[in-house]
Order: C-alpha cells, then sequence, then structure tokens
C-alpha cells in the first residue's frame, strides 16, 4: 500500500510543478546563504588561528561551503526539471532521471542536517584547540626578536582588550611563566637576579599581568604588579577586593564567542534542512503523479501521487534484499566458475584430431 497517497488533477499537477519550480530558486538563495555562514566562519577562525591548536576546527565551515555550493547547482536543476515537468511531453525526457536526482538529494539533505548537529557538537574540539593554543601564545608571548614569534606580543594583548579577558584559564596563568622579554631585565639589580636565582628553571617570575588585562572601567588606577602583595598597595586586599583585571579567562571567552556563532549558524542550517525536505516531498509527489499519468494514458486526467509505493517496511525490505542479492550474485559467479567442469580442462590432442581409417574394399 502507497504511503501517503494523494490524488492530483491536470490543475493540481500544474500548479505543484509551478511552485517547486519557485521553491527550487528560493533553495539556490539558501544554497548562497549557507556558502556564506560557512565562509564567515572559516574567516572567523582564521583570524586567530594564531591562538588555536591545529585540528579538525575546519570541518564544520569546509562542509557547510561545500553543502552549500552543491545546493546552488542541484537546486538549480532541480528548477529546471519542475519547470518541465508542468508539461507531460517535456517529463518524458526526465523520467529516467527524477529518481536518481531525489535520492541524490536525499543525501545532500542528509549532509545539511549533520552540517547543522556538527555545529553543536564542535565544541569539545575547539575548546582542546583554545586550550593549547593559548598555551603556547601566552608561552611565547616574551619572544619578540624571534622570527615566527615576534606578532604574539600583538596579538595576545589585543585579544584581551578585545575579549576582555585576561590569561588562559585566568589571570594567574601569567604567573606561571617569563612574560617579560630577558632583553628588558636589568642584570646589574639585585631584585631580578634573585628572582632568577629563587625559580629552579632560572625564570623571571612575578606576580604581575600584562597591561591587556587591565580593565578600563575600574575607578582604581590599574594593579599589574604585585597583585598577591597587599602592603605593596594602599588599602588593598586581593583576596577581598574585586581586582581591577579582567577575571575571565580568553578560553573561555572564545569559546562562548565561537559557540554563539555555531549556534545561530545551525539554526540556520536546520531551518534550511527543513525547507529543502518539504521540497523534496513536493518533487516526490510531483514525480510519481506524473510517471502515473504516463501510465494511464490520459494527460488531462487525474493520477495518484506518493512518497513510497509501498510502507515503510516492505520498502525496507526490498533494498536489504537487493543488497543481499547483489553480493550472492558476486558469490554464485564465483563459485559456478570454481564448478564449471568446462573450466581449466586441458586438451590432450594438441590440436590434433585421430580419425580411424577405414579400408574400402576393392571393386572387383
Amino acid at each position: 500500500m502507497a504511503v501517503l497517497k494523494v490524488k492530483f488533477t491536470k490543475t493540481k499537477r500544474d500548479k505543484l510543478a509551478q511552485i517547486l519550480w519557485i521553491l527550487n530558486w528560493v533553495s539556490v538563495v539558501s544554497g548562497i546563504i549557507l556558502f556564506s555562514l560557512g565562509l564567515f566562519l572559516k574567516i572567523e577562525i582564521k583570524k586567530r588561528n594564531e591562538v588555536m591548536a591545529k585540528g579538525d576546527i575546519n570541518s564544520v565551515p569546509n562542509m557547510l561551503i561545500s553543502v552549500g555550493v552543491i545546493a546552488c547547482i542541484i537546486n538549480f536543476l532541480g528548477g529546471k526539471i519542475c519547470y518541465d515537468c508542468s508539461d507531460a511531453n517535456k517529463f518524458s525526457r526526465w523520467k529516467l532521471v527524477m529518481l536518481p536526482y531525489i535520492i541524490c538529494t536525499f543525501c545532500f539533505t542528509f549532509c545539511i542536517l549533520v552540517g547543522s548537529l556538527m555545529c553543536y557538537t564542535m565544541r569539545n574540539e575547539l575548546e582542546e584547540s583554545l586550550y593549547l593554543g593559548l598555551r603556547d601564545a601566552i608561552k611565547f608571548y616574551k619572544d619578540t626578536d624571534i622570527p615566527g614569534r615576534c606578532f604574539l606580543k600583538k596579538t595576545v594583548d589585543l585579544l584581551q582588550i578585545g575579549f576582555r579577558c585576561c590569561g588562559n584559564n585566568g589571570f594567574r596563568d601569567w604567573f606561571e611563566i617569563q612574560w617579560v622579554s630577558p632583553r628588558y631585565l636589568n642584570m646589574a639589580s639585585k631584585e631580578v637576579l634573585d628572582r632568577l636565582k629563587s625559580n629552579v628553571a632560572g625564570k623571571f617570575l612575578v606576580d604581575g599581568v600584562p597591561f591587556s588585562c587591565c580593565n578600563p572601567s575600574s575607578p582604581r588606577p590599574c594593579i599589574q604588579y604585585q597583585l598577591t602583595n597587599n602592603s605593596a598597595h594602599y588599602n588593598y586586599d586581593f583576596l577581598t577586593e574585586e581586582l581591577n583585571i579582567w577575571m575571565k579567562g580568553c578560553r573561555e571567552a572564545l569559546l562562548d564567542y565561537y559557540t554563539g556563532i555555531m549556534r545561530s549558524i545551525g539554526i540556520a542550517a536546520l531551518l534550511i534542512w527543513l525547507f529543502e525536505l518539504s521540497v523534496l516531498i513536493g518533487v516526490r509527489y510531483l514525480q510519481t503523479a506524473m510517471k502515473n499519468v504516463l501510465l494511464l494514458g490520459d494527460l488531462e486526467g487525474e493520477s495518484d501521487g506518493w512518497l513510497l509505493e509501498n510502507s515503510f517496511v516492505e520498502t525496507a525490505k526490498y533494498n536489504i534484499n537487493i543488497i543481499k542479492n547483489l553480493g550472492k550474485a558476486n558469490q554464485i559467479s564465483t563459485v559456478s566458475s570454481m564448478n564449471d567442469p568446462n573450466i581449466n580442462v586441458q586438451n590432450t590432442d594438441c590440436g590434433k584430431t585421430n580419425v580411424t581409417t577405414k579400408s574400402i574394399p576393392e571393386a572387383r
């Protein structure tokens, strides 16, 4: 029994073809939107690739870009097919193409769904990439004279100012690394030498942060050095008083920023998937209705259209049997070739034929 069978008159078939022609052109626009969203996300990731470790974080924008391009091509072809389907004579040349087209379009719409879901599952990979990338960027903050690292200080400072963050997980990350370049340390100073000797690794560690961690909205002048020393500042207690530096880590700030972008893109991709699915259902109805009207031979009469010719269970069993028979066909051909007695039989005559010669009696 057909699934969701609908009866179409000649007028309904023509209107359906015209509506689908318009919707396919709208789908071309939706493909452009998908392409633009993927390109926007790729550019946003590339802007801060210096503070991101290499990984699969570009898989989502690359997939959206690819799906957007395919959407424009498929829907452009679908618009042409639906426009011709308004005429039964023109439909005959698309009759063999429509079913493969519907199958390919179904796979394509499934890719849109996967892309929208990937926008929500990318958070863990992005968080790990940001953690490793920011850790290395902060570590090489002082290396302004080394090629390949000379711009990291500027990148990290602009990042902390723009996203109102400090450090990787927080401002205390700066306490664990030497972020002041040795060229700006006075090696004749006893305080500097004592700090270098007090550390096992020989690093100049201070309880301070770069200027970019300062919160300009704080009424108090920024305290960026000796943050944990209450006696170094008047009327100051770092345990109870809110510090006038950014408290949020840059990993959390960037993660929230990209999560918001991907959530919006995921919702847009999901809406486009629902729209593409509705167009695909309409094309399937048009294909079955036009196919049946050709079988009936009455181009002006009514015809049935459906999503599936048989029930879901029967259709699934039919497709599974096709797959099984394909495997059995290969096995049978192999076994039959092994059991064929006419294969690999050597000819001992070597091309010669032994003919028994009989003596012809002499005529008397």
